[in-house]
């Protein structure tokens, strides 16, 4: 087999490993407290907020996120991939616990 086909199957190997779904059926269902989607001073201020962090970490996560605001996104080499779109992340996401009864 040449080479290129060999790369060939083994992409397509590959890609019917990632596109198919899960068929064991092992599913844990669990119930998440969560913020929506990208960030910004709000999104902060509630982590910061949730987590009951103390002053000196807000003054932190705050100078980082303005500082971070204006960098420009890097240029890597000769990659050709998408920019990122950090507004379609999720930042904060957590089980929910349930509380103890005794």
């Amino acid at each position: 087999m040449a080479e290129q086909e060999l790369h060939n199957l083994e992409v397509s190997v590959l890609g019917d490993i990632v596109t198919t779904p899960y068929k064991f059926g092992f599913k844990t269902d669990i119930e998440t407290e969560e913020f929506p989607k990208g960030i910004n001073g709000d999104i902060i201020d509630s982590i910061i907020a949730k987590k009951n962090e103390p002053v000196f970490l807000k003054k932190f996560r705050k100078k980082a996120f303005s500082t971070w605001q204006k960098m420009k996104s890097p240029d890597w080499s000769y990659l050709k991939i998408p920019p990122i779109d950090y507004q379609d992340i999720q930042y904060y996401s957590i089980p929910k616990t349930k509380k103890e009864t005794r």
